[in-house]
């Protein structure tokens, strides 16, 4: 599996790399920009534009720490696809959060990234 993976989503001779500045780091700076975008009520496509300069920055530790390369379209797409989905999945879960709470007369939580109108009394 490994191998198959290799040359598709990662370029580095380990997959535990990849893990650790694609996944951890990446995916946890875009976690915590999606949650600072749904905190400030910013819309969610200005994320977009800070997800992709994110995994701009991923592609350069990617270069800088493990020799990868710096301007491969392939591997960035691979890590802005990453970088945006969690950072995504951050805005939502914390927007979910933020309309159950604030509103909680409302809405209910209805799962971890959605919410759902209360039932009205009558």
């Amino acid at each position: 599996m490994q191998g198959v993976l290799q040359g598709v989503l990662y370029e580095e001779p380990s997959i535990w790399l990849f893990l650790l500045v694609t996944i951890v780091m990446g995916g946890g700076a875009a976690w915590m920009t999606g949650r600072a975008l749904a905190i400030t009520w910013a819309p969610v496509w200005q994320g977009i534009i800070y997800f992709l300069l994110l995994a701009a920055a991923v592609r350069f530790i990617h270069f800088a720490l493990f020799q990868g390369s710096l301007l491969s379209l392939h591997y960035y797409l691979v890590d802005a696809l990453f970088v945006i989905v969690i950072g995504l999945a951050g805005f939502r879960f914390t927007r979910a959060r933020q309309m159950t709470t604030q509103y909680s007369w409302l809405y209910t939580r209805s799962g971890p990234f959605t919410w759902r109108d209360k039932p009205r009394s009558s």
